[in-house]
């Protein structure tokens, strides 16, 4: 009789200890941290979806519809926030991330397992206090970027929903810590940087900027929560202070959050169109450096979003061509990519044509970007629903597009089973028609002056 041997019992003791709810709980297995991650965040985009439903139907008529206008600026609020900081900064570094990462550099697990699963912890503690807030208490309606003054003067449950974004900001930190450290201690031998997958690099670039950017959420949120308790004059021009800072911190981080949410499925878009194309990516070190530059770069372009708040003219110039800069490592990617799909045998599978909606849809979002850069052009579209199609292009018809064809790749290395082609790909026609159907229009209505978050035009 063969002996068993050390690895071999851990195997058999794993699969006895594995079953029920409370071996999901407690696991450090990251496979089923990445699966927790992925049923949570597809929850909160579920419910953040049915709210942008109720927006739309909202603006269905020039007069109230189906809700009043402080109804509406709550429902506003709700969708952003879940949007940004539950579902697509979270999405696919939590679970495709935590679930492919380590095998893809042959690593057991990531560095921290317990770390690993206390992330997740406080990424449900934080989403679990917002929603407590939201329901419970008295609602926010200040948006789901918190300007100020507003945010210091509503009656609504801003200190909570901010300390529920700071704990959630924890997860993020952490997250990041875990996988820079499994990249650079963990990679199997021979697996060198130039030979790690380009959803590797794409994770490594991400988590760079959630361990540098998201600390200035945290702080940010905390001193809006002292301004708010304890009246010190951090942002209120009353007691000395200066509402404007406020946009400063808030857009230091969110412009990298941008990159956040779209580098890691750029990273998928890598992985999908090789595989499909049945070629080996074209320029594999420009793309993989690219995703560094773009991280390195987007930490000095928040001005963009603050070119009509009376900074500078030598300022907002800088922070206009810094933003033009940004646009040529993007660039890179998707001329790799164009290129190539250029001659290959081409296979319309389902994650390959969500990558090629993909490639569509963020080349739209990335170039109407760069009407926005144009001083003269952002003063005009300010605050109008061009800007609403803009981001919507880049976030839903890029990264979430990017997420879904990861999910469909990677779906039988998750679950063991095929997902079903036929309406996998009625599934796609309708994510992809629907989406140009409702904001491509955006682009046109803001244009024409249409401005964005107003309850209704009567």
């Amino acid at each position: 009789m063969a002996s068993t041997t050390h690895d071999d019992q851990e195997y058999v003791d794993y699969i006895h200890e594995s079953k029920g709810i409370w071996s999901w709980m407690t696991t450090l297995d990251h496979k089923r941290i990445g699966i927790m991650y992925l049923v949570t965040t597809m929850i909160f985009f579920t419910v953040a979806g049915f709210l942008a439903v109720a927006l739309r139907l909202e603006h269905w008529t020039p007069q109230q519809t189906i809700m009043g206008a402080d109804t509406y600026n709550k429902v506003f609020t709700l969708h952003g926030a879940i949007m940004v900081f539950l579902f697509i900064i979270p999405s696919i570094p939590g679970s495709l991330a935590n679930f492919l990462l380590p095998l893809m550099i042959g690593a057991k697990d990531v560095a921290f397992p317990r770390l690993n699963l206390f992330s997740y912890y406080l990424y449900v503690i934080g989403a679990v206090m917002a929603c407590w807030a939201i329901l419970f208490g008295q609602g926010v309606d200040t948006g789901w970027t918190f300007y100020t003054p507003y945010s210091i003067k509503t009656g609504s449950s801003v200190v909570t929903v901010v300390f529920a974004v700071f704990i959630a900001g924890f997860s993020s930190i952490l997250t990041g810590l875990n996988f820079i450290a499994t990249i650079h201690k963990l990679r199997a031998p021979g697996m060198t940087f130039h030979r790690m997958p380009l959803f590797v690099w794409a994770t490594y670039a991400t988590s760079i900027l959630q361990v540098l950017a998201t600390p200035v959420i945290g702080i940010t949120m905390v001193l809006l929560a002292m301004e708010r308790i304890l009246k010190i004059g951090i942002f209120d021009a009353k007691l000395g202070g200066d509402p404007i800072l406020f946009q400063h911190f808030f857009w230091f981080y969110s412009h990298p959050a941008v990159y956040i949410m779209i580098l890691p499925g750029m990273g998928i878009i890598s992985e999908l169109i090789p595989v499909f194309s049945r070629k080996p990516i074209f320029g594999y070190r420009a793309i993989a450096y690219s995703s560094l530059a773009i991280a390195a770069i987007s930490f000095l372009v928040w001005g963009h979003h603050m070119f009509v708040s009376g900074q500078s003219d030598l300022s907002n110039f800088i922070f206009s061509l810094l933003t033009v800069l940004v646009a040529v490592p993007t660039a890179i990617k998707i001329f790799n990519w164009t290129s190539t799909l250029y001659k290959g045998s081409i296979r319309l599978t389902t994650p390959m044509l969500y990558a090629l909606g993909f490639v569509f849809l963020f080349s739209i979002g990335g170039l109407t970007g760069l009407f926005l850069a144009a001083l003269s052009v952002d003063v005009h579209l300010t605050e109008t629903y061009f800007i609403v199609a803009h981001f919507h292009y880049v976030m839903m018809g890029g990264t979430v597009m990017a997420m879904l064809g990861g999910f469909h790749y990677w779906w039988p290395k998750m679950f063991g089973r095929m997902v079903p082609e036929g309406p996998s790909r009625i599934g796609w026609f309708f994510v992809f028609t629907g989406f140009n159907v409702v904001f491509l229009p955006q682009f046109w209505l803001g244009s024409h002056g249409m401005p964005r978050r107003y309850y209704n035009l009567r």
